[in-house]
């Protein structure tokens, strides 16, 4: 979820109730932090634990000091990331590309997993293609490498995004690791959390794609599993919210990086709404940071949004 999952987002989803929120993916080769843009991913400043970075690359002594490095600054845990299918992490042999080298996979594991004092964990797919579903393999291996919790999604990396997430290779992910385990994919209710959690025996449900616009939805579905009764607020308290997070990401980027980064967040939440695209039409143009803040607010009270097409939880 680079470019997505940042300190403000992060923020927001742990105090509507989310019981975890993990950074986005950090490149592995230190010599490349420093940057403003590595320095913002980076960031875990006022955020509570635990707090669990992921770390992506191809080399082991180069993701074993990440890791340490990262411990170093406040990280609770460590998330090695086999899952990602973009193009430009897959040319530098990262990402699920890992998952078509099972001994490399190890060799990160071990190194990893002996270069720091924290828990260290793996977030993968559930193979390279549907020829090679090796995702079980490869999450008992690192069980006995020491990993202490796997994550699946339910695709492999040839699968991209497209069509429907499978559960039966989690399912057999689940016989063979006794670690906790956590399915992933297409989760965007609390039925469809309960339809996984049943289908697969997996500990928990990991929320990607379903929160964008809605980061109400991992606390409710989280107090939900619990027997707790939670529901989204009123659309006003919603707007009100996400007028708080665009200004936090404005403050966060910059003026104007944070106008286009919380342009995406503003759109993603409108679409929930039977009129959303006619108020994104209106904001959409806006390039100034407080008229963008303030423009957003107006949608309070004043007609803006009608709910009869906004998703359940």
């Amino acid at each position: 979820m680079a470019g997505v999952t940042d300190r403000p987002i992060r923020v927001l989803c742990r105090a509507l109730g989310a019981g975890m929120a993990i950074s986005e993916m950090i490149h592995s080769d230190t010599s490349l932090w420093g940057t403003k843009k590595s320095d913002r991913r980076l960031d875990i400043r006022d955020e509570p634990g635990p707090i669990s970075i992921q770390i992506a690359g191809y080399d082991p002594k180069m993701m074993a000091k990440a890791a340490r490095a990262n411990e170093e600054r406040g990280a609770d845990i460590i998330d090695i990331n086999l899952g990602c299918p973009a193009k430009k992490v897959l040319k530098k042999a990262a990402g699920s590309a890992l998952m078509r080298d099972e001994l490399l996979c190890a060799e990160i594991f071990r190194q990893v997993v002996s270069a720091v004092q924290i828990p260290v964990t793996v977030k993968m797919r559930t193979g390279w293609d549907h020829l090679s579903k090796n995702g079980p393999m490869i999450a008992k291996m690192a069980e006995d490498l020491g990993l202490q919790a796997v994550t699946m999604h339910g695709r492999t990396r040839c699968d991209m995004y497209k069509g429907d997430a499978e559960y039966d290779t989690i399912q057999r992910t689940r016989e063979a690791v006794q670690i906790p385990l956590i399915a992933n994919g297409d989760i965007t209710s609390i039925q469809k959390a309960h339809e996984v959690l049943s289908a697969t025996g997996a500990d928990a449900v990991m929320i990607g794609r379903g929160t964008q616009g809605d980061p109400w939805l991992p606390g409710i579905i989280a107090a939900q599993l619990e027997g707790r009764s939670l529901s989204r607020p009123s659309i006003d308290v919603q707007i009100a919210t996400m007028a708080k997070l665009i200004r936090e990401i404005q403050l966060f980027y910059g003026e104007k990086t944070g106008v286009k980064m919380a342009r995406k967040h503003m759109q993603w939440f409108l679409k929930r709404f039977a009129n959303g695209r006619e108020a994104w039409s209106h904001l959409y143009p806006i390039v100034d940071p407080d008229e963008q803040y303030q423009r957003f607010k107006e949608l309070i009270d004043g007609g803006g949004l009608r709910d009869g097409t906004e998703r359940t939880g």
